[in-house]
This record gives structure tokens, sequence and C-alpha cells, in this order.
């Protein structure tokens, strides 16, 4: 009997893309109202770690509606960041 598992995918908020959960970016709405980057339980929303789809979920407020965060500082800060990251 094999043991192989199934990659968890997960789907890009705005690219729409299906990926392995761990090539992307993952921000979490956490119960405190604060917001997490890659840990924590919540609802939360995915993103491709490309430049292409970071901007463009920036752009058009993607990861707002998805968290149902509205005008939240700090998910704009964190995209910010991981552009920053992706440039250099």
């Amino acid at each position: 009997m094999s043991t192989t598992h199934k990659p968890v995918v997960r789907r890009c908020v705005s690219c729409a893309c299906l990926k392995d959960r761990t090539r992307m970016l993952r921000l979490v709405r956490l119960a405190s109202g604060g917001l997490g980057l890659g840990q924590g339980f919540g609802r939360s929303a995915y993103v491709c770690r490309s430049r292409r789809c970071l901007q463009d979920a920036r752009r058009r407020k993607r990861i707002q509606k998805s968290l149902r965060m509205p005008n939240h500082p700090a998910i704009d800060a964190t995209l910010a960041a991981e552009l920053d990251k992706e440039q250099s």
C-alpha cells in the first residue's frame, strides 16, 4: 500500500490558480481582529508569491474582500513588504 499523499492545494484570490499551499502566501484574519501571516486560526486568503498576483491583490483589494476586513492597514503593509522581497 502506497503512502504518498496528495498535495494540499489552495486557490489564489488574485489569479484563481490552484497551487500547493506551501508555495503561496497565507494571510489570516485572527479572532482578536488582527492579521496573521502564514500561521494562526481563522478566515484565511492565499496569494501566489508572484509579483503580478501580489500587485493585483493589493490594487483590487482582493485580500480585504476575501478576509472580510475592509480598510485594514496591515494588509496593505504586508503585501507591500512581500512585493519588496520579490523585487530584491
